[in-house]
């Protein structure tokens, strides 16, 4: 795991501090391990290097794609919308991260690569429908990122990977599912580094397809209300 989510939103772990380690364990109620961040309605599991060893206990506990969504489920009245940042690998964390998800968003490399991942990805999912009958999570869409251009022209390689990816969403969804790509940028490093949003620092033309990504996540429950 990276913790990335952690790390980008400067969060600082503290020893001792209650982690999703702790909390998916159950070694602390769930709320417990909920922290505010510098951000309005803005709340987070932080995690650290040590969730790795989650992995061992979430495959021996026998329903370990169950965990996450039974932890959440004493906060869920709390919030409005729970956000979850899976790491880009197959493992028992991405597993029991899907099976807590209602709406699920999968990012892709435009690249050979990334294809690769997102028919995995898919499998994954398909395999946790056929075990789990309750499992009620659906691909909200497909999100290329890494997507490169030349000046205002794609290259033919993201181009290719991008039509590819509408056509493997099409094979296994039944509709292309794929959403605006994001386009390889340092502007985003630049935002995060700066702690502004991409419409401050007046790249509305990168924002669009963050946008995209929250009215999808609005679209779970029909709300319209973004205050």
């Amino acid at each position: 795991p990276q913790s990335s989510l952690t790390t980008f939103l400067g969060f600082t772990v503290e020893p001792d501090s209650p982690t999703l380690l702790e909390v998916l364990k159950k070694q602390v109620d769930t709320k417990d391990g909920i922290y505010e961040t510098r951000y309005d309605n803005l709340f987070l599991i932080p995690s650290d290097d040590a969730l790795d060893t989650v992995q061992d206990y979430l495959a021996g506990s026998g329903t370990g794609a169950l965990t996450l969504g039974r932890r959440l489920k004493s906060v869920a009245k709390l919030f409005n919308y729970c956000l979850i940042d899976a790491p880009p690998q197959r493992s028992q964390i991405s597993l029991t991260v899907i099976g807590a998800s209602d709406g699920l968003m999968i990012p892709v490399e435009a690249s050979v690569k990334g294809l690769q991942s997102l028919i995995r990805t898919l499998e994954l999912i398909n395999e946790l429908k056929e075990e789990d009958e309750t499992f009620g999570g659906r691909v909200l869409g497909i999100v290329p990122f890494r997507d490169r251009w030349v000046g205002l022209r794609r290259t033919t390689e993201s181009e290719s990977n991008i039509e590819s990816m509408k056509q493997i969403t099409t094979q296994w969804l039944e509709k292309d599912l794929v959403l605006p790509s994001i386009r390889e940028s340092e502007k985003f490093k630049q935002a995060i580094n700066r702690g502004l949003t991409l419409h401050e620092m007046g790249q509305e033309d990168l924002a669009y397809p963050i946008e995209v990504l929250v009215d999808k996540i609005y679209s779970l429950e029909g709300r319209h209300d973004k205050s």
